[in-house]
């Protein structure tokens, strides 16, 4: 058996997140379905993570095992597997790692990004987040740069789940304007369930004046999901990256 990384992007749209669900089309069972036929045998994938209903991804990762021989027509195999899915659903490439490489627990960090436009958007309605004009940006990078000096994201992490500890390291949180788009950007070792958006429908309040830098910080000291905002919606976050140790690969 020989272990792959698989790269592949998806429009998150009419799918209920990445991961299995019973009575719920996912991007993890349309995939695993499609490599099934492919191969003939049937796959497992294993995700770097898990994304929410509506969300997106432009880049996201898994690993699977295979007996196949796939290393001489990776690319055909890529191609085949692309003819199979549907549109929404894209494969970039597929890569030999070692044999105990691991797509969620040998991540070093996961970035995303969330889109915001001021105007109304005709045609790509859930691909960004329409958000009222004259937003005080400057003060949200502020709020922003608290997190970079956070270990405990309790207040950004959705209820009634399992995880075993709210410790994050974040290393990158800003906005910049991009084109016609407000884009926030975050990078962290790990994320919780519903963080990023909860952590944008925080910062968004701070932009309409709702709340200050410093009221934004003891939120954060509060460790309860109840004393932040609203999660943001789920149609303007995109994951972007994810990165691993160069040992994973031969």
């Amino acid at each position: 058996m020989m272990r792959y990384f698989v790269y592949f992007s998806y429009k998150g749209t009419h799918y209920h997140g990445w991961q299995r669900q019973n009575n719920a089309v996912t991007v993890q069972q349309t995939m695993e379905e499609a490599f099934s036929i492919i191969f003939r045998a049937p796959i497992s994938l294993t995700g770097a993570g898990r994304t929410d209903t509506g969300v997106h991804a432009k880049m996201m990762t898994a690993h699977f095992d295979t007996d196949a021989d796939i290393l001489s027509h990776a690319e055909q195999l890529t191609s085949r597997l692309n003819n199979f899915l549907p549109r929404d659903i894209t494969i970039q490439r597929i890569v030999p790692v070692k044999a105990d490489a691991h797509a969620r627990f040998d991540a070093l960090s996961r970035t995303y990004q969330y889109f915001c436009t001021e105007e109304k958007s005709t045609f790509f309605p859930e691909l960004v987040t329409r958000i009222p004009k004259g937003l005080d940006f400057e003060e949200m990078n502020r709020a922003a740069r608290i997190l970079l000096t956070t270990d405990d994201f309790a207040s950004f992490c959705k209820l009634h789940t399992d995880v075993k500890t709210t410790l994050c390291k974040v290393s990158e949180a800003e906005w910049k304007r991009q084109d016609e788009y407000y884009v926030f950007t975050i990078r962290a070792n790990r994320f919780l369930r519903n963080m990023v958006r909860a952590i944008v429908g925080t910062l968004l309040d701070v932009g309409r004046g709702k709340m200050d830098v410093d009221e934004f910080q003891h939120i954060i000291s509060l460790k309860k999901r109840e004393a932040a905002s609203q999660s943001a919606p789920s149609e303007g976050l995109y994951l972007v990256d994810v990165e691993y140790p160069e040992s994973l690969f031969f």
